[in-house]
């Protein structure tokens, strides 16, 4: 054997045993366990979220899919759940949680530091269970800077929807209905809904529904070109609000990131006085959050999590990816758009409420993404019908079905 093998040989050997030759994950060899990781944030959201995974220094892999409650699933029922699972509500994970599948988050958090509505509870569920990572603000309108709407209902044309995502489509008008529910009949009544106390054919969803209906209604054939629009706005664009022909777009916070570098140019305004119907004083705040969930007991895995939900990852984060942390603990951002979504997550006269589709079991949360886009497509025909079919699958989840309490509150 020359010395020139042997040296090759030994070469070989050293990237074997200590995981080199430029092979290794972030923050670790691959000779490490890395920790599994499936997340609903993609393309800059995740080049900045893997951004704050590396200064860890914990081996991981990271899977981001705006499909995650699809992909969960999946992997749920093919045996290989990843170890933290991050969600947009906590519907699901009280399912999973109830089928013994959630191992408990005690002592990775502090739970002083998340007050209303960031920890809501389930009956006969575990308090420990799922800790929430990012919030965003909805209840809100975007506009270009300089071009502020009147406090008055706008016409079907002014808005820019779109119903298509990459997951479950229709989302974006539940948040419609949501907001209705919630600026026409308050927040408790709202959480009554949103919990399944409350019939989809009583008086304040049917006149919320009726109401969203009638001014799609106005333009029949726009209605129809929101159904098929992404809610991104078209491909390499700056979002819906951006991309012509519409004023006003009623979305949440996380709207800032398809507008891309115009995001400077929007602005926003709360919701409730150009809602259709009104116009409506401000209620309430809806807001929804990505939850943390542990599927895998593994140390290091618990270890990122406690990373994550720590003062210190979340104000990295937000100064790496413009997000906003559920953790009361951590200091209002800079800039004036970002200073008025966190006084709204921080004004204790106003309520907060979680989205209601978050919260609702994937069934039911399913039936009612449909029903919204039956309505966009048919938005002459009565809203009755719409609301029994959900209802039916409403009344045939199981009786036993833990149902979620404290989705609306005050901040603390």
């Amino acid at each position: 054997m020359t010395r020139g093998v042997r040296v090759l040989l030994l070469l070989l050997a050293l990237c074997v045993t200590a995981a080199g030759c430029g092979l290794a994950a972030p923050g670790g060899s691959d000779a490490d366990p890395k920790v599994t990781i499936l997340g609903p944030w993609t393309d800059e959201q995740e080049v900045r979220f893997k951004e704050v995974l590396n200064g860890f220094g914990i081996p991981y892999t990271y899977q981001g899919t705006a499909a995650t409650r699809e992909v969960l699933l999946a992997e749920v029922q093919a045996g290989n759940p990843p170890d933290i699972a991050i969600l947009p509500g906590v519907g699901e994970l009280v399912e999973y949680a109830s089928e013994g599948r959630l191992h408990s988050l005690d002592g990775l958090y502090d739970p002083e530091e998340y007050g209303n509505p960031w920890r809501p509870a389930a009956e006969g569920v575990a308090d420990d269970l799922w800790v929430p990572l990012k919030a965003d603000l909805k209840s809100i309108v975007w506009y270009r800077t300089g071009e502020a709407p009147r406090p008055r209902p706008a016409p079907l044309a002014a808005w820019c929807v779109g119903m298509g995502d990459d997951g479950a489509s229709g989302w974006p008008g539940s948040d419609w209905i949501e907001d209705l529910i919630l600026q026409r009949a308050g927040p408790v009544l709202y959480a009554r809904w949103a919990t399944g106390d409350m019939p989809w054919a009583d008086g304040p969803v049917r006149d919320a529904w009726t109401t969203w209906a009638r001014m799609l209604a106005q333009d029949p054939d726009a209605a129809g070109r929101m159904l098929l629009a992404d809610h991104r706005g078209p491909a390499g664009g700056h979002g819906l609000l951006f991309g012509g022909g519409c004023d006003l777009e009623h979305q949440g916070s996380f709207a800032r990131a398809f507008y891309g570098d115009r995001s400077g140019r929007a602005a926003f305004a709360d919701s409730a006085p150009l809602l259709p119907g009104g116009p409506y004083t401000v209620k309430a705040h809806e807001v929804s959050a990505d939850f943390a969930a542990l599927f895998g007991g593994g140390g290091a895995a618990r270890d990122l999590i406690r990373r994550l939900a720590s003062r210190d990852a979340q104000e990295d984060w937000g100064r790496k990816g413009g997000v906003f942390s559920p953790n009361a603990a951590v200091p209002p951002k800079d800039g004036a758009v970002d200073k008025e979504v966190s006084h709204r997550f921080t004004d204790q006269r106003v309520p907060l409420c979680l989205d209601a589709s978050d919260v609702m079991p994937a069934a039911v949360r399913d039936a009612f993404y449909e029903a919204v886009l039956l309505t966009m497509a048919h938005p002459g025909e009565p809203v009755g019908e719409r609301l029994d079919d959900v209802q039916k699958v409403q009344d045939a989840q199981p009786e036993d079905t833990p149902r979620l309490t404290g989705v609306c509150g005050r901040p603390q």
